[in-house]
């Protein structure tokens, strides 16, 4: 199988990252309970990981790195820890709904205000338009780093910029940009981050958190055990505990912090971004001229993420979809994508676009195989 869907997940994982998983099942206890040496290693182990990543995503503290069984439900805690009732929210139209739900709940549940920036036809995000709607008393800027339908990257610093001269907070979903696009949260300005471990970082689903900047008084949003602290009523307020309730995944963590140190041994994020786009160009470049075929997002765009959409003629793009893989075993992802904003702006509501996502281990045979049944689906 050619595998094209790594906007949804990296499924061809490094073998590294594989061995650390079987290991930690077979060694590793639960961190923070007891002492024994299986305790303690799931603790370093998971201490570890924290500390690369606040390397990779540029947070002063490895204690402020939260983790989370994915990056939905890292936005799902920094949203609701951080908007209180009756607040102002912005966003745009090229959110996944990882970030829409979390705020429509809001808005429906304890009178949040949310706006959405909207963008222009190629789904670039329109900064007069967020920065007109983000004013003095907004609470938080919430937005996607790239979005997962068309590739577009945002500018989150000249985002954070727009949301701190109001005095608004800065939530940043990296979901298709961590680990593929360099992210530095002192450089740019960030006050959280969301991620997920399946994705760029090449660890195991069941991975991924956020984090904070210090000073950021992110509620608790979910209680539970602790490990320390037992006799408190509620959750423990020291940094990392007050967002993790609960046993860590300390085995998919052994995982993410392999596929951590295999992204530094391949020379880190911007040798594997060059590689990412020189595939997705090349695949565009097949295609763009085809005729029949519409492609989506500006391809043109420098630092994007490495995601051509695309439909043929009036086709659903399931049909396409489904086509790919019957003839061609070419897995890609049809549909709506969870982002129905962004497919409202750009009138593939009913259409939806077939997405061609690429990851570190594609090859350039692999993208001319995709051209091609392109050419023939449109011929």
């Amino acid at each position: 199988m050619i595998y094209l869907d790594n906007a949804a997940t990296t499924m061809h994982k490094p073998q590294v990252v594989v061995d650390a998983v079987a290991r930690a099942l077979c060694s590793l206890g639960n961190a923070g309970r007891g002492a024994t040496s299986g305790a303690l290693d799931a603790a370093r182990t998971i201490h570890g990981c924290r500390s690369k990543l606040a390397r990779l995503l540029g947070c002063p503290r490895a204690d402020h790195i939260c983790f989370a069984a994915n990056s939905t439900a890292a936005l799902n805690t920094a949203i609701c820890g951080l908007v209180h009732p009756g607040d102002h929210v912005v966003t745009t139209v090229l959110e996944h709904n990882s970030v829409l739900r979390p705020l429509n709940r809001l808005a429906a549940e304890c009178d949040v205000q949310v706006d959405h920036a909207g963008c222009d036809p190629l789904g670039r995000l329109d900064y007069d338009d967020l920065e007109r709607l983000v004013t003095p008393g907004t609470r938080a800027v919430v937005v996607t780093h790239a979005s997962n339908v068309t590739g577009n990257i945002v500018d989150i610093a000249r985002v954070a910029a727009i949301a701190h001269a109001a005095g608004a907070l800065v939530i940043v979903d990296a979901s298709q940009t961590a680990g593929s696009a360099p992210i530095d949260m002192e450089g740019m300005g960030l006050d959280v981050v969301c991620f997920t471990g399946h994705k760029g970082l090449m660890g195991p689903q069941g991975t991924g958190g956020l984090a904070v900047m210090p000073g950021i008084d992110v509620a608790p949003w979910a209680m539970g055990g602790s490990g320390v602290h037992s006799f408190e009523p509620l959750q423990p307020l020291e940094w990392p505990t007050r967002l993790e309730a609960g046993t860590q995944n300390g085995h998919g963590i052994a995982g993410l912090s392999a596929g951590l140190d295999f992204i530094e041994a391949e020379g880190g994020v911007d040798a594997i971004a060059v590689h990412e786009a020189s595939l997705a160009r090349r695949f565009y470049k097949g295609v763009r001229d085809v005729e029949g075929v519409a492609v989506y997002g500006d391809q043109d765009q420098q630092g994007r993420s490495a995601i051509v959409s695309l439909n043929i003629g009036d086709i659903d793009s399931a049909q396409i979809s489904d086509a790919l893989m019957q003839g061609w075993e070419i897995a890609t992802r049809p549909g709506a994508h969870c982002a129905p904003l962004m497919h409202r702006a750009l009138g593939t509501e009913r259409q939806g676009v077939v997405r061609f996502s690429f990851g570190y281990f594609n090859t350039a045979d692999e993208v001319d195989i995709a051209v091609d049944a392109v050419r023939e689906l449109a011929g």
